[in-house]
């Protein structure tokens, strides 16, 4: 059984609206440059994946993810 559409998009809005929080709270950036940031980044395209499994990550572990690609250009180092 897999999760459904409506969940999944659930929990993706949910992560990224945590994920850029933190970015708000650590990096002190607008809240419209916080979801650009994130919007435009390999690590929201990987949220979009459902076979990544990163939208049912802790907020915390997918922004580590964000700040290692915005430091240096990939989600992973």
């Amino acid at each position: 059984m897999g999760i459904s559409n409506a969940d999944f998009n659930y929990m993706v809005e949910c992560t990224a609206r945590d994920v850029a929080e933190l970015l708000v709270e650590r990096r002190g950036v607008s809240v419209a440059e916080a979801l650009d940031t994130l919007y435009n980044s390999q690590t929201y395209e990987a949220m979009l994946n459902p076979q990544s499994t990163l939208y049912f990550q802790s907020p915390r572990y997918v922004y580590s993810c964000l700040e290692t690609e915005i430091k240096s250009g990939n989600m992973f180092g």
